[in-house]
């Protein structure tokens, strides 16, 4: 394999298209590995779409590094997935407006279900030409995951012991009413109590 095509440098192709004016090369190159790292853990292997993606992406964050030199093209770079996924998975679900965390998670859970990477994998992330097929897919991967979890109120309601509490309850009083009977509970549990010791240390 090509050095230049490892995934520690971009590709050649990319490299010729990408001119950032801030930023070092280095930083750069950084920025390209976490945005390849992040689109393998989503599946998308295939190199050209890739290449496609990441290019996309870098001059999205290299526009915004330009206007804020002293942030990092890497935190950028990521910025701009999470950015870009979550338009794409809105429009794709329908779910245009949504929490982050909401779109992010029925995305996912829709592209895995869907294997999209697998049978569409030139769809993902793409704007313009999106298979039909591929979008209804996404959409029943979001029914069969169920619906939203329902808040509800739940209301504490006392625990029924049975006739324990008032038995023990009557017995305490008792004991409470006779203070010679309660001497003589207490020294019975203690000899209970030292009969238990001499045993043990037998």
């Amino acid at each position: 394999m090509n050095p230049a095509d490892s995934p520690e440098e971009p590709p050649r192709n990319l490299a010729a298209e990408f001119r950032p004016a801030t930023g070092t090369m280095e930083e750069w190159n950084a920025a390209y590995v976490r945005v390849e790292d992040y689109l393998r853990a989503h599946r998308i292997h295939n190199r050209l779409h890739q290449s496609r993606l990441i290019l996309r992406i870098l001059e999205a964050a290299a526009r915004r590094h330009e206007a804020a030199p002293s942030l990092s093209p890497t935190t950028l770079a990521a910025e701009e997935t999470e950015r870009l996924m979550d338009a794409w998975f809105g429009e794709m679900l329908d779910e245009r407006g949504l929490p982050h965390e909401r779109i992010a998670i029925d995305g996912r859970v829709a592209l895995l279900l869907a294997d999209g990477p697998r049978r569409w994998p030139y769809a993902f992330l793409d704007e313009q030409q999106i298979p039909a097929d591929f979008k209804q897919a996404m959409r029943e991967g979001v029914i069969r995951a169920g619906p939203d979890l329902a808040v509800s109120s739940m209301v504490p309601r006392a625990i029924d012991l049975g006739p324990i509490p008032d038995v023990a309850g009557d017995t305490i009083e008792q004991i409470e009413k006779w203070p010679i009977l309660r001497t003589l509970l207490l020294w019975l549990l203690f000899a209970a109590a030292l009969l238990v010791i001499f045993r043990l240390t037998r």
